[in-house]
């Protein structure tokens, strides 16, 4: 590229600048593609007050019990280091946090400053400092490989994979900053085995998650969005082959209340 611009524009200070114009115009499209796969960024910070009622509500309030499985998986053998990723506001974290030992160090990251910043109050309001919360890209975390024993994620690993083009750079990520025999562990939206329960779950993110939450969060869209990927999210069974081909070793899955979440745990 230089050698072409120095015989199309032989003066230094055009070269130069032309240069500089174009690696400014690639930066910018490159950032533009990042944003692609980021559908709820903007609900993910305009709404960060209600979206805790809003799961509290959709979830009938099972989303809790969800995550008291997943927190356990999380601490089991007592790890040193725990990540909750793309934390939201924390709710994961927080209940790591309030049930570890005192030597675990407890991280959270997440790209919504919004969500953080209400995550940081409500650790604060329940005295639990030790939280090291971060604002950063699940692509490029900011963690030395093997730094952590457990990672969880709460309803956002179908954001990082269902029919997302960087889908394999999420997962390379994840498996390079879990240590060997380390622990990835999932709660998300799963699909029921039986026919009327299908049917019904359809309905729920037809009224509940698409209609009911677009209401109150003032975001149709993103709602819609949340609807769609949980009704045509993976089987386990695909989870589970996409999460070996990333190179886990074994991976478990337990469905929750009647299959409609599931709980997955991979082994590095």
């Amino acid at each position: 590229m230089k050698h072409l611009l120095i015989n199309l524009f032989p003066s230094s200070k055009s070269i130069y600048y032309l240069w500089l114009l174009l690696n400014i115009t690639m930066d910018t499209m490159d950032q533009s593609e990042k944003r692609k796969w980021r559908p709820l960024e903007r609900m993910f910070n305009e709404v960060p007050g209600r979206y805790d009622l809003l799961n509290r509500i959709i979830t009938l309030r099972l989303d809790e019990r969800w995550r008291k499985k997943a927190v356990r998986e999380c601490l089991d053998g007592n790890p040193d280091s725990i990540l909750d990723l793309c934390t939201g506001t924390g709710d994961l974290v927080l209940r790591m946090a309030a049930n570890v030992n005192g030597e675990t160090s407890v991280h959270a990251l997440d790209y919504s400053e919004p969500m953080l910043k209400v995550a940081r109050k409500k650790a604060d309001k329940k005295g639990l400092g030790k939280i090291e919360f971060v604002h950063g890209d699940a692509a490029d975390m900011p963690y030395e490989t093997e730094t952590h024993d457990a990672i969880g994620i709460g309803f956002a690993f179908r954001n990082l994979t269902y029919k997302n083009p960087d889908r394999d750079i999420f997962l390379g990520e994840i498996y390079r900053v879990l240590k060997t025999d380390g622990r990835f562990v999932i709660i998300e939206s799963s699909q029921p085995s039986g026919k009327v329960l299908k049917v019904l779950f359809r309905f729920y993110l037809r009224v509940f998650v698409a209609g009911l939450g677009g209401m109150i969060s003032g975001h149709m869209g993103a709602y819609r969005y949340l609807a769609a990927s949980a009704r045509n999210f993976y089987t386990p069974d695909e989870v589970r082959k996409l999460l070996l081909s990333a190179g886990f070793k074994k991976v478990i899955h337990k469905s929750l209340s009647g299959g409609i979440a599931g709980l997955t745990v991979a082994i590095k």
